[in-house]
């Protein structure tokens, strides 16, 4: 493979790349309305609950992001 090859497959992954985003983005936007849907059909208490730990999980990557950040 030559470079000339290498630079004509890269050229051609970097203008697929904002497609493969889209999908995935598309795919965690259907995922979370689809989740969000059914979890507010269960109650107030159990979305308070969900609301609770999805915000402890927030902090809890923001944290060992900021530790990891300083460490290394």
């Amino acid at each position: 493979m030559t470079d000339h090859d290498r630079l004509t497959q890269d050229a051609l992954l970097n203008l697929l790349l904002p497609i493969w985003q889209l999908a995935i983005g598309l795919c965690v936007l259907a995922a979370v309305v689809v989740v969000g849907v059914r979890l507010a059909q269960r109650g107030p208490s159990r979305v308070t609950t969900a609301l609770l730990l999805t915000g402890g999980a927030v902090a809890g990557v923001c944290a060992v992001g900021l530790l990891l950040e300083r460490v290394l």
